[in-house]
């Protein structure tokens, strides 16, 4: 069975289990997409659930895609399978601008399905069975299951309740002779938080020290709403053969339904993971590609606007938050848009609390307990829905709690 509960499980739902693989019975679709197909049967929901933008996908990305469609006759086949060649060179070209990364696009790129298919690849290029993969918790829910399905052993280090920051000492605690590698994701994804420049810099002493990888889930890295740009340890360059970086397209552009990330780091890692690349996708969708490089070549207002909207967007849900902080509790997000909303005034569980939500409220939240040990006790919202929907939301919320908090 997976570390926690399904959602859909909860809900009644059973799964066949013979003649099912031992990897794939031990691992759960994440709630994140649960709680949505759920929500199907209940009319009228809406959604603080799954981490998708209100946005459209920028026209000028639509045009490009659109015209390349039209013009050139190998858009709808096969690229190569670390991505094209363009692509390749206009990402580095970007992390070097904007993070002073230096990449060669031949050896160090690969263009992945989301960050996702690049996070699942890397894992299970490096994970044996019974290696331990740290996981700062409350953490990204589907990290979890893809330590499962490379039949990992997931060893949770809870991040500071006080402001989510990340806690080395607890990481240290947590390292064994199995420990293979730590996934950071800063900002953070499900608490919002931004992760300190000196907190980085000691795990990165730590993983030196003791040979683990690091790896970087960067898909929210353009998104932070105090000071400055979030530090990662792809900037560390004594990490250089332990540490990748992942970066999604998904967020930054809006595309989120266009599939497209990259994984970066050094070339004989990324050798390895090309052949788990191969075997499970192939190359990321074409089009897609087409998509991301007329994202990064064109004009880069869009992603300004986009932070902008979205800071307002948090400071509108905290306000509403704050008027219900009787019966609620919860840490101003620095960066992302999640935050982890702790239910003190409530005895149930996450899973059940999230449940009765979305048939009593009609409101589509993610139990905590889907982010690791750590998460429970808390219910996950996402601020990226439009002005009216979050209003409406909030509304239903602070009904409900009135009602039962």
């Amino acid at each position: 069975m997976s570390v926690k509960r399904s959602a859909l499980e909860a809900a009644g739902k059973s799964y066949r289990e013979e003649g099912i693989s031992r990897r794939v019975r031990g691992i759960a679709v994440s709630a994140i997409k649960e709680m949505p197909l759920l929500a199907e049967k209940v009319p009228g929901c809406v959604s603080l659930g799954q981490g998708i933008p209100s946005f459209r996908t920028p026209e000028h990305i639509v045009e490009a895609v659109c015209r390349s469609l039209r013009q050139d006759p190998w858009i709808g086949k096969y690229s190569l399978g670390p991505g094209l060649p363009a692509l390749r060179r206009a990402l580095a070209e970007s992390l070097r601008e904007e993070r002073g990364l230096e990449l060669d696009p031949d050896r160090e790129v690969c263009i992945t399905v989301g960050a996702m298919e690049g996070l699942c690849a890397a894992m299970l290029t490096l994970v044996d069975r019974g290696d331990e993969v740290l996981l700062p918790s409350p953490n990204y829910a589907s990290h979890i299951e893809q330590v499962l399905l490379a039949e990992g052993r997931p060893v949770f280090s809870p991040l500071r309740r006080q402001d989510w920051g990340l806690d080395p000492e607890a990481i240290r605690a947590k390292v064994s002779d199995r420990t293979k590698a730590l996934v950071l994701c800063s900002p953070h994804n499900p608490t919002g938080a931004v992760f300190s420049r000196e907190a980085l810099r000691a795990v990165a002493d730590l993983a030196l020290e003791k040979g683990f990888f690091v790896l970087c889930d960067e898909t929210y890295d353009f998104l932070t709403y105090e000071g400055e740009a979030p530090f990662s340890l792809l900037n560390v360059p004594e990490l250089k053969r332990q540490v990748l970086g992942f970066f999604s397209f998904s967020k930054k552009y809006a595309m989120t339904g266009w599939r497209v990330g990259a994984v970066v780091g050094d070339g004989e890692l990324l050798d390895q993971i090309m052949k788990v690349h191969d075997a499970a996708a192939i190359c990321a969708p074409t089009p897609s590609q087409m998509a991301a490089l007329a994202a990064l070549e064109g004009p880069q207002d869009c992603v300004q606007e986009f932070r902008r909207i979205l800071e307002a967007r948090r400071d509108r849900v905290c306000r509403r938050l704050d008027a219900m902080a009787r019966w609620v509790s919860y840490v101003k997000p620095k960066g992302a848009y999640y935050l982890m909303v702790r239910t003190h005034s409530l005895a149930e569980d996450s899973m059940t609390v999230a449940l009765r939500l979305l048939h009593e409220a009609r409101v589509i939240t993610i139990p905590g307990a889907a982010f690791g040990p750590d998460g429970e006790g808390h219910i996950r919202l996402s601020f990226g829905g439009s002005e009216e929907e979050l209003d409406e939301a909030m509304d239903r919320l602070e009904a409900w709690f009135r009602k039962n908090g």
